[in-house]
């Protein structure tokens, strides 16, 4: 019998750049394997599959074997590979040459490695603009899937989604299929029946329909529950044995089956969007409550079928005002995609440089740019190894265009787009940006060594799902569920634990306190500051010398009602691993009495491992890097992380006070709510005494050591790149 309507079944499998090697090894075991496995004794079953670069990567090192049986299975005709950009940018966030670049050669990976043809593409997370259609038809791809959400925003109708549409962009076309949000949600946790049923009447209503699953294939196995519920239960086994029982009616085919026999169902044009729940994260939480608040308002109106839609949720971009941190990710990777780009234009076969855009590339995967149900931007190990990628990408450029092994520059530019300069501090050893027209802060510090940027924390800020936390709520019944239905705490009391920071966790954050303020008002967040230094404009000039640079920040502003001014120098000479950093207080009334504090925060240096410690000038040990240090009348703190090979030393001039504690997070991930250490924040501070002109001053050194991270490369170089990795 004639097929009457027609199932496609595409996974995605993904697994970012950076992601621990046990996460990719547990996926590939509870998922990606078994998987395969029970999709190959049921012959008359076709997928499409889209497999990640990371992942591809990952399993071509580790599981050779499963790469060639999955070849076998192209080959047989079971499974047709999907493309995209190699290493799961979103289209969104990289230029237009990184868009065609990655979607090229991930497409000759794919055929080198499983020797297939690839046409379709996955896009990552379905973010959508029109003017991406020119890009990747150029790219060589002929069709792929977005959400039913794009469709219905661009004024189609349930009815009118049961195929696929051409669109367009300066005449080049591109085959769209909507994948069903329906089926999103059954598969795989409604029985199979449910899809049968749900197919029956799309079949009855318009023979030749075409329906498209296009979700996650760790659903199948790596999320809560549903291992157990997929494989020992035989959920998947079931949901085959049922499409095949209705062969008849029901054909299960690739994406490229259906573009090849069945025609267009017309012309689209489709909104920048995202799959529904995406374009509600990327909402400013005032709205994303507000929305919430709506939806469960009208969900049970008699209208809310035809009201729900009309409604639509934010922009992908404005991830990037939501959260600081995603912005400052995509400057750095804007600046050397630009800087590679011209490299490249003069030297294209260079291999250097080959080897920067390959780290290039690895530094947009788009995990760590954005939050939602999964961690994202919360997760640290994925933002260092973004930044990790980065720094390597910049080595390479700057060893390519200087003739000298030591050199240091320094220069101002708007690089993070926002109308106003940043300041840009670098040499072999380690880069530095400064941001003048907010407090004067250190918001990157690269070390390029070990490729990690100690910039790279978060400022904690309200989530919309903190609202489920303070009200402790809990909602998981043990039952296999979409991640979108669970509320799981991974740790208890992390009510206790939800706070929010009245200034960006960055370094040289000028403060000023009460004098009798201690460590534990500090970390509440409870301390009061009495300056308006901390988020104000300065002042700054670049002073260039051959060997050395120096960059003066300065500002007048008001401490406890009295003006006063504030000067702050950054030096750094050619060949150093050490930032000095000069602070001067101007103006000071005789009987001034207040703490001036200014906060370091150091990321990437996790809390809680015996080898990662805090120690006195002494070199004595205090506790590991998630402990709480208070020190009275010292010269200095260190920081040594002995896995990654890296100490860094703050060392004053003049002894004061230094407290140092946690930054910790309270953030959703596919497991639930969490605790989260993201850096290290450490405050020298001093009750300032000025002198007969009304003036104070102390000098700081900032150090980080990787002498140690040398000698392991040199007798241990696997080591070194796996701690260097995660």
């Amino acid at each position: 019998m004639t097929p009457t309507a027609h199932l496609v079944l595409l996974l995605h499998n993904h697994q970012p750049i950076g992601n621990f090697d046990h996460v990719f090894r547990q996926a590939y075991e509870d998922s990606y394997r078994p998987f395969l496995e029970v999709f190959a004794r049921f012959p008359q079953i076709k997928i499409s599959l889209h497999i990640s670069g990371p992942l591809m990567e990952w399993l071509d090192q580790h599981q050779p074997g499963y790469l060639d049986w999955l070849a076998s299975l192209i080959r047989e005709g079971r499974i047709e590979v999907i493309g995209g950009p190699f290493y799961e940018p979103i289209l969104a966030m990289i230029p237009s040459g990184d868009r065609i670049g990655q979607i090229r050669r991930y497409t000759k990976w794919l055929r080198d490695r499983l020797g297939t043809e690839v046409r379709g593409m996955w896009f990552p997370e379905r973010v959508w603009e029109q003017s991406f259609t020119r890009d990747v038809v150029d790219a060589g791809i002929e069709y792929t899937v977005l959400d039913d959400h794009h469709f219905k925003s661009a004024g189609l109708r349930d009815d009118e989604l049961d195929g696929y549409y051409l669109t367009e962009d300066e005449g080049r076309l591109l085959a769209v299929f909507p994948g069903s949000e329906r089926l999103r949600y059954t598969i795989p946790f409604a029985d199979p029946q449910a899809t049968i049923d749900h197919m029956r009447g799309l079949a009855e209503r318009r023979p030749g329909a075409v329906v498209v699953f296009g979700d996650d294939g760790e659903k199948f196995g790596t999320w809560p529950e549903t291992k157990k519920h997929v494989y020992q239960d035989r959920w998947l086994e079931r949901f085959f044995e049922a499409l095949s029982a209705n062969a008849d009616w029901l054909r299960v085919a690739t994406l490229g089956e259906v573009y090849d026999h069945a025609p267009p169902r017309g012309k689209v044009y489709l909104p920048d969007c995202s799959y529904r729940e995406m374009t509600e994260w990327a909402l400013p939480v005032a709205r994303q409550l507000e929305l919430d608040t709506l939806r469960h308002e009208l969900e049970h109106d008699p209208r809310w079928h035809r009201i729900q839609p009309f409604l639509r949720g934010g922009f992908w971009r404005n991830f990037r005002v939501k959260y600081r941190e995603a912005d400052e990710m995509y400057a750095r990777m804007m600046h050397i995609s630009r800087r590679l780009q011209a490299a490249l234009q003069g030297d294209p076969a260079n291999a250097r440089l080959r080897e920067a855009q390959l780290h290039l590339y690895r530094g947009q995967c788009n995990c760590p740019y954005w939050h939602g149900a999964f961690g994202g931007i919360y997760l640290p190990h994925l933002r260092h190894a973004i930044y990790r990628h980065l720094i390597a990408a910049d080595t390479a450029l700057e060893e390519h265009s200087r003739p000298s092994q030591v050199w240091v520059t320094a220069h101002a530019e708007d690089f993070n787009f926002d109308g106003k300069p940043e300041v840009r501090v670098a040499n072999d050893q380690m880069v530095a940006f400064l941001s003048p027209h907010e407090g004067g802060i250190l918001y990157e510090w690269d070390i390029r060594e070990i490729g990690l940027n100690l910039g790279a924390g978060i400022t904690r800020r309200p989530e919309a799902y903190h609202q489920k936390v303070l009200q402790g709520e809990h909602r998981d019944n043990g039952n296999c569920a979409s991640i979108h239905d669970r509320v799981v705490f991974k740790q208890a009391n992390l009510d206790r634990h939800v706070r929010y920071d009245p200034y960006p966790r960055k370094s040289l954050m000028d403060l000023f306190f009460n004098p009798d303020t201690i460590l534990a008002a500090v970390e509440s967040g409870e301390a009061v500051l009495v300056g308006d230094f901390h988020a104000a404009p300065y002042e700054a000039a670049i002073h260039a010398n051959p060997d050395r640079v120096r960059v003066m920040l300065s500002r007048e502003g008001t401490v406890s009602g009295q003006t006063i001014r504030l000067t702050k120098a950054v030096l750094l000479s050619e060949g150093s691993s050490i930032l000095e950093i000069a602070y001067r207080l101007e103006n000071l009334p005789p009987h001034f009495a207040c703490q001036f504090a200014v906060e370091f925060n150091f990321a990437g240096l996790p809390g809680g491992a015996e080898d990662r410690y805090f120690v006195d000038p002494f070199g004595k040990r205090l506790g590991h890097l998630g402990s709480r240090v208070e020190l009275c009348n010292t010269a200095g703190l260190g920081l040594i992380d002995q896995w990654q090979g890296i100490d860094v030393r703050l060392l004053m001039s003049v002894p004061g006070g230094i407290r140092a504690f946690p930054v910790e997070t309270v953030s959703q991930s596919e497991g639930g709510f969490e605790l989260v250490h993201q850096s290290v924040a450490v405050q020298p501070h001093w009750l300032v005494r000025p002198d007969e002109n009304g003036q104070w001053s102390v000098t700081m050194r900032l150090a980080a050591d990787t002498s140690l991270a040398r000698e392991r490369r040199a007798t241990t170089p696997e080591l070194v790149h796996a701690c260097t990795s995660g």
